[in-house]
């Protein structure tokens, strides 16, 4: 007989779950005391809820593994919630453990109360209330099933104080009894062959693929199928790094701030084959004009996306690494050279540019930064115009590589992120870009980074505003703008030196080409911040309204 904590910590090693990231209180006190007695498990002290769930996330992108993350009732629980939705959003496989206040006090206001499991119903896969202790091996077993199969995401479970500290006769359930949940793996081999027919008699296909590509570990079979069919490759923001960014196939992203020549390839297509991508608005834009003329076969193995927001001729429901391996062998391999003379054309007619006028500018430091590390760096971003900017100009040569939130947008991601990233692939050089408003946001972490010992290296783009929300306040509310602008920054400089750690300021592409390598370069962790124009917008753009074709230099 042992304790329902002891109990939850051999679920963990029965899990094969390595590292978990959290922050301990009174409620999920007795888990903690368990966890003292384990050996496999090893616990990361973030400084504050949140770090503890981006760490997590970020920890699960790079490895494919569930992130675990863990916090106690009340606020400890509300703090992870932010990061719960962005890991739902972005389809990240976890399990968020809380402790929650004594059965007997459920529902009467008690000290640290929170209703969590309802909190974070729609924001999760699913979640659990454990109120039986004999069914905590259970629900764990079943958490990390559903948080890692089919479409993955966040599962909660919610422990009461005084079931962990009731006793039980362990046993961990060999398998999983889920009625009703039986996700499809294989895509109905009729409809297969119906695409591959209709692929040989296309012209001018185009492959749209998201961030499913990334989650069923499809990027070899991705780089087949182009090559195979002689199409271009586009990425949504989160499937970018599933195809690679120097390849001649490669169109980069598309929509809102992607580049003209994809956004104009998915205009004129007349075959747009969609893998594992959800055909949001931040992609399609005006959905009128997206991809007028063209053929739609979707590949998705969440059925709820297929429909959703762009009607679809050819649906097919299945994990997109095994449709492509059974789509593979009944394609011929096909000349297509008018279509790809096209996309060089659109190419060379709409390239990606910059001004190198009036500053140091961001998109230089990036291009810089992906030719220094060859395109082979885990890159960990906040959200904002250095986002887009490591979306258009850093070449990610590795699947996964690309660590950051796409459907939430939630700044402050990137720092805790990069962390368990790190965590997750030490031997990887990983490297956060993230903005001044993004960093003060959970700046706190560095206190992590330095106690792990962590070789992050940190480049903030400094710009003295939140450039993004100013970007739009100049094109939707005719340049007024109001609370983007930080009169007062903290000199990062002297932060690094609080946290002991090494710092340099660059303010030209001499600084960058000089002083970029050498930081890189350093073993430990390391500042970098660059002074950047606080005018300087994201360009290409499409306005609201607008069809992908129809964006503007900005």
């Amino acid at each position: 007989m042992i304790t329902v904590a002891e109990a939850l910590v051999r679920c963990l090693e029965e899990e094969k779950v390595h590292i978990i990231f959290g922050y301990p209180g009174g409620a999920i006190l007795p888990a903690y005391d368990a966890l003292y007695h384990s050996s496999r498990v090893r616990h990361i002290l973030v400084r504050h809820e949140q770090g503890a769930v981006h760490a997590a996330d970020g920890y699960a992108r790079v490895t494919g593994k569930v992130g675990v993350c863990m916090a106690t009732s009340g606020p400890g629980a509300t703090n992870l919630v932010t990061g719960i939705a962005n890991a739902y959003m972005d389809s990240i496989p976890m399990v968020i453990l809380t402790g929650q206040v004594s059965i007997s006090h459920i529902g009467t206001d008690a000290f640290q109360e929170v209703d969590i499991t309802g909190i974070t119903i729609p924001i999760t896969k699913h979640n659990y209330l454990v109120k039986d202790p004999n069914r905590l091996p259970t629900i764990i077993k079943n958490a990390f099933h559903i948080a890692s199969t089919g479409r993955p995401g966040p599962v909660l479970v919610d422990i009461p104080k005084d079931i962990l500290q009731e006793k039980i006769e362990f046993s961990y359930p060999a398998k999983v009894y889920l009625r009703g949940y039986k996700p499809t793996y294989r895509g109905h081999p009729t409809r297969i062959k119906d695409i591959a027919e209709l692929i040989a008699k296309a012209r001018r296909p185009v492959i749209y693929a998201g961030g499913g590509i990334l989650s069923s570990d499809a990027s070899a079979e991705l780089l087949q199928f182009a090559e195979k069919i002689s199409a271009p490759v586009t990425n949504t923001f989160k499937g970018l790094s599933g195809f690679p960014g120097d390849h001649p196939l490669f169109l980069g992203m598309l929509g809102l701030h992607g580049t003209l020549y994809a956004n104009r390839a998915i205009t004129e297509c007349d075959l747009l084959i969609g893998l594992g991508a959800r055909f949001d608005d931040r992609v399609t834009m005006n959905i009128a004009a997206f991809a007028p003329g063209a053929t739609v076969v979707h590949i998705d193995i969440d059925p709820a996306e297929i429909g959703k927001n762009v009607k679809v001729d050819y649906p097919l429901v299945g994990d997109v690494r095994n449709v492509l391996r059974a789509l593979l062998p009944l394609l011929q391999e096909t000349d297509r050279s008018p279509w790809l003379a096209r996309i060089a054309e659109l190419k060379a007619e709409y390239p990606l540019t910059y001004s190198r006028e009036g500053g140091l500018k961001p998109q230089y430091v990036i291009e810089r930064l992906s030719a220094i590390t060859e395109g082979n760096a885990i890159v960990a971003t906040d959200v904002g115009q250095h986002q887009m900017w490591v979306a258009q100009y850093y070449r990610f040569k590795k699947a996964g590589n690309l660590v950051s939130s796409g459907g939430l947008g939630c700044m402050g991601f990137g720092l805790p992120a990069a962390i368990g990233a790190c965590m997750g692939r030490p031997t990887d050089q990983v490297i956060l870009v993230t903005g001044d408003g993004s960093i003060q946001m959970t700046m706190q972490e560095l206190g992590t980074m330095v106690e792990q010992k962590l070789p992050v290296k940190v480049l903030i783009l400094n710009n003295y505003s939140l450039g993004l929300v100013r970007q739009l306040q100049k094109f939707y509310c005719e340049g007024r703008y109001i609370a983007v602008n930080f009169d007062f920054n903290p000199d990062f400089s002297l932060i690094a030196k609080a946290y002991g750690l090494p710092s340099y300021t660059l303010r030209t592409e001499e600084d960058v080409d000089r002083l970029l390598p050498e930081a890189l370069s350093l073993p430990g962790p390391a500042v970098i911040e660059c002074i950047v124009p606080e005018v300087e917008n994201v360009s290409p753009m499409v306005l609201t309204g607008k069809g992908i074709d129809e964006a503007i230099e900005c």
